[in-house]
């Protein structure tokens, strides 16, 4: 597997956190891979095989690009072959925004926009291997509808707190770091992501938690619940089943069967 990551620019870092690039090969038969939730939105567009994921027993095939909005599961996907796909990684309270769509709390979604007609073009630079040009023409893309893109201030203070404290301070401490009331930043949360501020909070928490056991699967429990701000190991626990479908002492044992990061 080729994973790259590629730094936003600065016009476009309070909407985007980053552009990636990731080619991997499957077997011949249909393969699946787990996406675990997070807090972020993705912009996934792919080349190559195809992708599908599964809806009602079916597998049903995925366009390019699509999103994956904030998730309260993992995700299967199924591909085989080999797939190569381009992402842009963004934040929550940003994305609908940024696109002009309207918020949508649904985990994988599918829409209408002008920037599929960019897959044409991408798929070119990604047939030639040209990766660095397919990213830098995605960052001109968003450069330019960036510019009719309205920031919202109190969103992106209260994004900043946030992620600054991995998702463990309470929403008022969030509302006071952006200098809104509660009312007011619950209220264009809601508008611009479909969701709360707990609910990103949350997912940042336990974003941080698998990180840490990906990088380090030895990791103290009890000593990383305290530290994220989770009530106590067992609280740590529900919320890590909740998002991830698993355990996090289960968890760290197949990150110590990978070898970590």
């Amino acid at each position: 597997m080729d994973h790259q990551q590629f730094e936003s620019p600065e016009e476009l870092k309070s909407a985007i956190k980053c552009f990636w690039y990731n080619k991997s090969n499957f077997r011949e038969l249909e393969s699946s891979f787990e996406v675990i939730p997070d807090g972020y939105c993705e912009i996934i567009f792919y080349f190559g095989s195809s992708l599908s994921i599964s809806y009602n027993g079916e597998l049903k095939s995925l366009p390019s690009p699509f999103m994956i909005g904030l998730l309260d599961k993992p995700v299967t996907f199924f591909t085989k072959k080999n797939i190569q796909i381009l992402g842009i990684r963004c934040y929550p309270w940003t994305v609908y925004d940024l696109l002009k769509l309207p918020s949508d709390k649904k985990g994988v979604q599918l829409f209408e926009h002008p920037i599929s007609m960019l897959q044409t073009t991408l798929n070119e630079f990604i047939e030639a291997k040209k990766i660095l040009e397919a990213i830098e023409y995605l960052k001109n893309y968003f450069i330019t509808a960036r510019s009719d893109f309205f920031t919202d201030t109190t969103l992106v203070k209260a994004g900043s707190a946030m992620r600054a404290s991995n998702g463990t301070i309470p929403v008022s401490q969030v509302a006071e770091a952006a200098h809104a009331t509660v009312r007011t930043l619950e209220r264009k949360f809601k508008q611009s992501s479909g969701h709360t501020v707990k609910d990103i909070s949350a997912l940042i928490r336990f974003e941080q938690a698998r990180n840490q056991l990906l990088i380090d699967p030895f990791s103290n429990l009890a000593r990383l619940a305290s530290e994220l701000g989770y009530t106590d190991q067992s609280h740590l626990s529900r919320e890590f089943k909740r998002y991830s479908g698993t355990t996090p002492a289960a968890f760290a044992r197949e990150a110590k069967k990978n070898g970590g990061i």
